[in-house]
């Protein structure tokens, strides 16, 4: 989980290369606890530490979308589809579920160790 988590902000405005679900889903988790510790512990102030993390982890946050779009073959841009009301959202949950692309895709190597060389064109 660590791995992952440290991962993403390590790699905070890299939007090139592939992320694993893994990735991605670990570090949604640590985002959404986090977010809710902070919330509990911010109180009833009107702006907090926890709207700041909001901010400090949107970089973070998009980058490991738009890598984990790359995974299974998609633009990063299909991010974009939050501003769709309902469907939106729920067309990038269904992506961000989906599994990998075995081996390299047009966005680079399999992120699990498939294969290192680009597909002949």
């Amino acid at each position: 989980m660590f791995e992952a988590v440290g991962a993403c902000f390590s790699k905070f405005a890299t939007f090139s290369g592939r992320a694993r679900r893994a990735e991605y889903w670990w570090f949604a988790l640590f985002n959404v606890i986090v977010g809710i510790v902070l919330g509990f512990a911010q109180g009833g102030a009107e702006l907090g530490i926890a709207d700041l993390y909001s901010l400090v982890i949107l970089l973070p946050s998009l980058a490991v979308s738009a890598r984990r779009l790359h995974d299974t073959g998609r633009s990063g841009w299909w991010q974009l589809l939050v501003f769709v009301p309902i469907v939106g959202w729920i067309i990038l949950l269904i992506w961000f579920c989906q599994p990998s692309n075995v081996g390299h895709n047009v966005h680079g190597a399999d992120p699990i160790g498939g294969d290192a060389a680009p597909l002949a064109a």
